[in-house]
């Protein structure tokens, strides 16, 4: 008597970070404005500031090679699989006021920034 089995069916991993709507919609201008054909934007987390590690955002016209690809509303937020690590649990935001706009981050994983913000540490 042989014996079938069948594979088992995975659960789509949930997205290492949250994407709110207002980042998405700014995602979405940014790549609407992006000077050549983007695939979406990149997100990394290099060595910079006071604290550390800062977050960047870049065109990207191909993901790279260990990118995470996370969908969002706006379009396609790659993450830096160098990143990754630094970022699972986060909020990506975008806030603006009367003085200030830009993503803001919550980081489940930062255990302190620098005084300006700017910059963070694990």
């Amino acid at each position: 008597m042989e014996t079938v089995t069948t594979p088992r069916v995975r659960a789509p991993r949930p997205a290492p970070i949250t994407v709110t709507e207002n980042a998405a919609k700014r995602i979405a201008d940014i790549i609407a404005k992006a000077p050549e054909p983007a695939a979406g934007v990149r997100l990394t987390t290099p060595k910079r500031g006071c604290s550390g590690l800062a977050y960047s955002l870049a065109y990207v016209t191909q993901p790279a090679v260990g990118d995470e690809r996370v969908e969002t509303p706006g379009g396609t937020l790659f993450i830096d699989g160098g990143s990754l690590m630094y970022l699972i649990g986060s909020v990506m935001d975008w806030q603006e006021d009367d003085f200030t706009a830009g993503f803001v981050f919550t980081n489940p994983n930062a255990k302190g920034q620098c005084g300006c913000g700017e910059s963070f540490t694990v």
